[in-house]
Protein backbone atom coordinates (compact mmCIF):
# COMPACT_ATOMS: atom_id res chain seq x y z
CA UNK A 1 0.00 0.00 0.00
CA UNK A 2 1.15 3.53 -0.72
CA UNK A 3 1.80 5.45 2.47
CA UNK A 4 -0.11 8.45 1.14
CA UNK A 5 -3.21 6.22 1.20
CA UNK A 6 -2.55 5.25 4.84
CA UNK A 7 -2.61 8.92 5.84
CA UNK A 8 -5.85 9.43 3.95
CA UNK A 9 -7.58 6.57 5.79
CA UNK A 10 -6.56 7.01 9.44
CA UNK A 11 -5.23 9.39 12.04
CA UNK A 12 -2.90 9.28 13.83
CA UNK A 13 -0.51 7.19 11.76
CA UNK A 14 2.11 5.47 13.93
CA UNK A 15 5.48 4.59 12.39
CA UNK A 16 8.89 3.43 13.55
CA UNK A 17 12.36 4.11 12.20
CA UNK A 18 15.10 1.51 12.42
CA UNK A 19 18.78 1.64 11.50
CA UNK A 20 20.80 -0.95 9.56
CA UNK A 21 23.65 -2.46 11.60
CA UNK A 22 27.19 -1.35 10.90
CA UNK A 23 29.05 -3.21 8.19
CA UNK A 24 30.99 -5.32 10.68
CA UNK A 25 27.77 -6.47 12.39
CA UNK A 26 25.59 -9.26 11.00
CA UNK A 27 22.47 -8.00 9.26
CA UNK A 28 20.42 -10.52 11.23
CA UNK A 29 20.75 -8.31 14.31
CA UNK A 30 18.25 -5.83 12.86
CA UNK A 31 15.68 -8.57 12.39
CA UNK A 32 15.64 -9.10 16.15
CA UNK A 33 14.47 -5.49 16.43
CA UNK A 34 11.77 -5.98 13.80
CA UNK A 35 10.61 -9.18 15.49
CA UNK A 36 10.31 -7.30 18.80
CA UNK A 37 8.23 -4.52 17.21
CA UNK A 38 6.03 -6.30 14.66
CA UNK A 39 3.16 -7.14 17.03
CA UNK A 40 2.73 -3.42 17.76
CA UNK A 41 1.37 -3.23 14.21
CA UNK A 42 2.97 0.04 13.06
CA UNK A 43 1.38 1.59 9.99
CA UNK A 44 4.79 1.59 8.38
CA UNK A 45 8.43 1.12 9.28
CA UNK A 46 11.22 3.19 7.76
CA UNK A 47 14.82 2.13 7.20
CA UNK A 48 17.53 4.77 7.24
CA UNK A 49 21.18 4.66 6.28
CA UNK A 50 24.16 4.37 8.54
CA UNK A 51 26.34 7.37 9.31
CA UNK A 52 27.43 9.34 6.26
CA UNK A 53 25.07 7.48 3.93
CA UNK A 54 26.59 4.05 4.45
CA UNK A 55 24.57 0.81 4.52
CA UNK A 56 22.66 1.76 1.35
CA UNK A 57 22.52 -1.81 0.08
CA UNK A 58 21.39 -3.07 3.48
CA UNK A 59 18.62 -0.47 3.55
CA UNK A 60 17.11 -1.90 0.38
CA UNK A 61 17.44 -5.47 1.68
CA UNK A 62 15.86 -4.65 5.05
CA UNK A 63 13.02 -2.64 3.50
CA UNK A 64 12.25 -5.58 1.25
CA UNK A 65 12.17 -7.96 4.22
CA UNK A 66 9.87 -5.66 6.22
CA UNK A 67 7.40 -5.58 3.33
CA UNK A 68 7.58 -9.12 2.00
CA UNK A 69 8.29 -11.20 5.11
CA UNK A 70 6.66 -9.18 7.88
CA UNK A 71 3.92 -7.65 5.71
CA UNK A 72 4.44 -4.19 7.19
CA UNK A 73 4.61 -1.25 4.81
CA UNK A 74 8.24 -0.23 4.33
CA UNK A 75 9.62 3.25 3.76
CA UNK A 76 13.08 3.12 2.23
CA UNK A 77 15.34 6.13 2.74
CA UNK A 78 17.11 7.26 -0.42
CA UNK A 79 19.77 9.95 -0.66
CA UNK A 80 21.21 11.34 -3.84
CA UNK A 81 24.00 13.92 -3.55
CA UNK A 82 26.79 11.42 -4.20
CA UNK A 83 24.90 9.32 -6.77
CA UNK A 84 24.60 9.30 -10.54
CA UNK A 85 21.28 9.10 -12.35
CA UNK A 86 22.06 5.52 -13.34
CA UNK A 87 22.76 4.54 -9.73
CA UNK A 88 19.47 6.07 -8.55
CA UNK A 89 17.56 4.42 -11.38
CA UNK A 90 19.06 1.04 -10.45
CA UNK A 91 17.96 1.45 -6.83
CA UNK A 92 14.45 2.49 -7.91
CA UNK A 93 14.22 -0.57 -10.13
CA UNK A 94 15.41 -2.83 -7.30
CA UNK A 95 12.88 -1.35 -4.86
CA UNK A 96 10.08 -1.80 -7.39
CA UNK A 97 11.14 -5.39 -8.07
CA UNK A 98 10.99 -6.06 -4.31
CA UNK A 99 7.50 -4.58 -3.95
CA UNK A 100 8.71 -1.58 -1.92
CA UNK A 101 6.38 1.26 -2.87
CA UNK A 102 7.44 4.10 -0.58
CA UNK A 103 10.56 6.28 -0.51
CA UNK A 104 11.78 9.03 1.80
CA UNK A 105 13.76 11.22 -0.59
CA UNK A 106 16.62 13.31 0.81
CA UNK A 107 19.74 15.02 -0.42
CA UNK A 108 21.89 13.25 2.18
CA UNK A 109 25.05 14.26 3.98
CA UNK A 110 28.08 15.39 2.01
CA UNK A 111 30.73 12.62 2.31
CA UNK A 112 33.56 13.55 4.67
CA UNK A 113 36.22 11.99 2.45
CA UNK A 114 37.99 14.87 0.66
CA UNK A 115 38.94 12.46 -2.12
CA UNK A 116 35.36 11.32 -2.71
CA UNK A 117 34.65 11.08 -6.44
CA UNK A 118 31.45 13.09 -6.97
CA UNK A 119 29.62 12.84 -10.31
CA UNK A 120 30.75 15.59 -12.67
CA UNK A 121 28.51 17.37 -13.34
CA UNK A 122 26.62 16.76 -10.09
CA UNK A 123 23.44 14.91 -11.07
CA UNK A 124 21.51 15.58 -7.86
CA UNK A 125 22.31 18.81 -6.04
CA UNK A 126 19.10 19.02 -3.99
CA UNK A 127 16.45 16.66 -2.65
CA UNK A 128 14.02 18.19 -5.15
CA UNK A 129 16.12 16.79 -8.00
CA UNK A 130 15.71 13.29 -6.57
CA UNK A 131 12.01 13.82 -5.89
CA UNK A 132 11.45 14.81 -9.53
CA UNK A 133 13.32 11.70 -10.68
CA UNK A 134 11.21 9.42 -8.48
CA UNK A 135 7.98 11.18 -9.46
CA UNK A 136 8.68 10.51 -13.11
CA UNK A 137 8.47 6.75 -12.49
CA UNK A 138 4.81 7.07 -11.38
CA UNK A 139 5.47 4.14 -9.05
CA UNK A 140 6.18 5.34 -5.53
CA UNK A 141 4.62 7.33 -2.73
CA UNK A 142 7.19 10.00 -1.90
CA UNK A 143 7.97 11.37 1.54
CA UNK A 144 10.38 14.15 2.44
CA UNK A 145 12.08 15.46 5.55
CA UNK A 146 11.23 18.78 7.19
CA UNK A 147 12.85 20.72 10.00
CA UNK A 148 10.73 22.45 12.67
CA UNK A 149 13.75 24.48 13.80
CA UNK A 150 15.16 24.96 10.31
CA UNK A 151 17.79 22.93 8.49
CA UNK A 152 21.20 23.50 10.01
CA UNK A 153 22.64 24.50 6.61
CA UNK A 154 19.83 26.91 5.71
CA UNK A 155 20.65 30.62 5.60
CA UNK A 156 17.36 31.35 7.35
CA UNK A 157 14.15 29.64 8.41
CA UNK A 158 12.34 31.55 5.65
CA UNK A 159 14.69 30.10 3.04
CA UNK A 160 14.23 26.63 4.50
CA UNK A 161 10.43 26.93 4.25
CA UNK A 162 10.69 28.22 0.69
CA UNK A 163 12.74 25.19 -0.35
CA UNK A 164 10.33 22.88 1.46
CA UNK A 165 7.45 24.40 -0.49
CA UNK A 166 9.32 23.74 -3.73
CA UNK A 167 9.87 20.10 -2.73
CA UNK A 168 6.29 19.51 -1.73
CA UNK A 169 4.41 21.19 -4.56
CA UNK A 170 3.00 18.53 -6.82
CA UNK A 171 5.44 15.79 -5.86
CA UNK A 172 5.65 14.98 -2.13
CA UNK A 173 2.84 13.04 -0.45
CA UNK A 174 3.84 13.38 3.22
CA UNK A 175 6.50 14.83 5.50
CA UNK A 176 8.43 13.49 8.49
CA UNK A 177 10.09 15.96 10.81
CA UNK A 178 13.57 15.89 12.14
CA UNK A 179 13.52 15.10 15.85
CA UNK A 180 12.58 17.92 18.20
CA UNK A 181 12.10 18.20 21.94
CA UNK A 182 9.96 21.34 22.22
CA UNK A 183 6.39 20.88 20.98
CA UNK A 184 5.73 24.62 20.96
CA UNK A 185 8.37 25.05 18.27
CA UNK A 186 6.64 22.32 16.27
CA UNK A 187 3.24 23.99 16.60
CA UNK A 188 4.72 27.28 15.39
CA UNK A 189 6.27 25.43 12.46
CA UNK A 190 2.92 23.89 11.52
CA UNK A 191 1.29 27.33 11.54
CA UNK A 192 3.93 28.50 9.06
CA UNK A 193 3.29 25.48 6.82
CA UNK A 194 -0.40 26.31 6.81
CA UNK A 195 0.25 29.94 5.87
CA UNK A 196 2.46 28.77 3.00
CA UNK A 197 -0.20 26.39 1.70
CA UNK A 198 1.72 23.22 2.55
CA UNK A 199 -1.15 20.83 3.26
CA UNK A 200 0.37 17.34 3.07
CA UNK A 201 0.28 15.14 6.21
CA UNK A 202 3.12 15.65 8.68
CA UNK A 203 4.44 13.04 11.10
CA UNK A 204 6.32 14.31 14.12
CA UNK A 205 9.71 12.67 14.66
CA UNK A 206 10.18 11.74 18.32
CA UNK A 207 13.41 10.41 19.83
CA UNK A 208 13.39 9.03 23.39
CA UNK A 209 16.40 10.38 25.27
CA UNK A 210 18.37 7.42 26.64
CA UNK A 211 21.98 8.55 26.41
CA UNK A 212 23.42 12.00 27.12
CA UNK A 213 26.42 11.65 24.81
CA UNK A 214 24.17 10.53 21.99
CA UNK A 215 21.87 13.50 22.46
CA UNK A 216 24.78 15.94 22.58
CA UNK A 217 26.04 14.56 19.27
CA UNK A 218 22.59 14.74 17.68
CA UNK A 219 22.10 18.31 18.85
CA UNK A 220 25.47 19.25 17.37
CA UNK A 221 24.62 17.66 14.03
CA UNK A 222 21.01 18.80 13.74
CA UNK A 223 20.92 22.09 15.61
CA UNK A 224 17.77 21.15 17.52
CA UNK A 225 17.32 22.86 20.87
CA UNK A 226 17.04 21.39 24.36
CA UNK A 227 14.22 23.00 26.38
CA UNK A 228 14.81 23.73 30.09
CA UNK A 229 12.62 20.84 31.26
CA UNK A 230 14.65 18.29 29.31
CA UNK A 231 17.92 19.97 30.30
CA UNK A 232 17.05 19.46 33.97
CA UNK A 233 16.41 15.77 33.30
CA UNK A 234 19.73 15.35 31.52
CA UNK A 235 21.65 17.14 34.25
CA UNK A 236 19.95 15.22 37.05
CA UNK A 237 20.22 11.69 35.65
CA UNK A 238 23.27 11.91 33.38
CA UNK A 239 25.22 9.37 35.44
CA UNK A 240 22.33 7.00 36.18
CA UNK A 241 21.56 4.97 33.06
CA UNK A 242 18.34 3.38 34.30
CA UNK A 243 16.96 6.60 35.77
CA UNK A 244 17.70 8.48 32.54
CA UNK A 245 16.02 5.76 30.50
CA UNK A 246 12.87 6.01 32.65
CA UNK A 247 12.85 9.81 32.57
CA UNK A 248 13.61 9.95 28.84
CA UNK A 249 10.83 7.51 28.03
CA UNK A 250 8.41 9.53 30.16
CA UNK A 251 9.44 12.76 28.42
CA UNK A 252 8.88 11.24 24.97
CA UNK A 253 5.50 9.89 26.10
CA UNK A 254 4.44 13.34 27.34
CA UNK A 255 5.52 14.86 24.03
CA UNK A 256 3.45 12.36 22.09
CA UNK A 257 0.35 12.75 24.29
CA UNK A 258 0.51 16.52 23.75
CA UNK A 259 0.91 16.07 19.99
CA UNK A 260 -1.98 13.62 19.81
CA UNK A 261 -4.18 16.02 21.76
CA UNK A 262 -3.28 18.77 19.29
CA UNK A 263 -4.39 16.57 16.39
CA UNK A 264 -1.13 15.48 14.77
CA UNK A 265 -1.33 13.47 11.54
CA UNK A 266 1.26 10.97 12.69
CA UNK A 267 3.95 10.04 15.18
CA UNK A 268 7.28 8.72 13.88
CA UNK A 269 9.38 7.15 16.63
CA UNK A 270 13.13 7.01 16.11
CA UNK A 271 13.64 3.66 17.82
CA UNK A 272 17.47 3.64 17.77
CA UNK A 273 16.94 -0.14 17.54
CA UNK A 274 15.80 -0.17 21.20
CA UNK A 275 12.49 -2.01 20.91
CA UNK A 276 11.82 -2.19 24.65
CA UNK A 277 11.61 1.62 24.88
CA UNK A 278 9.33 1.84 21.86
CA UNK A 279 7.10 -0.86 23.31
CA UNK A 280 6.81 1.04 26.59
CA UNK A 281 5.87 4.28 24.82
CA UNK A 282 3.21 2.57 22.71
CA UNK A 283 1.82 0.91 25.83
CA UNK A 284 1.71 4.30 27.58
CA UNK A 285 -0.43 5.82 24.83
CA UNK A 286 -2.58 2.77 24.01
CA UNK A 287 -5.79 4.06 25.58
CA UNK A 288 -5.39 7.48 23.98
CA UNK A 289 -4.87 5.87 20.57
CA UNK A 290 -8.03 3.85 21.08
CA UNK A 291 -10.05 6.97 21.88
CA UNK A 292 -8.70 8.78 18.81
CA UNK A 293 -9.42 5.78 16.56
CA UNK A 294 -13.00 5.61 17.81
CA UNK A 295 -13.50 9.30 17.02
CA UNK A 296 -12.79 8.78 13.32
Amino acid sequence: MLIKDIYSKKKPVISFEIFPPKKDYPIESIYNTIEALKDLKPDYMSVTYGAGGSSKDRTVEIASTIKNKYHIEALAHLTCVSSTKNEIDEILTTLKDHNVENILAMRGDIPNDPDFDFPDPLHFKYAKDLIDRIKATETFSIGAACYPEGHIEAKSKSDDLKYLKEKVDGSVDFLITQLFFDNELFFQFMEKLDLMGIKVPVSAGILPVLNVNQINKIVQLSGCSIPPKLKRILDKYEHNKEALKEAGTAYATEQIIDLLSWGIDGIHIYTMNKPETTREIISNISKIRKVLTEEI
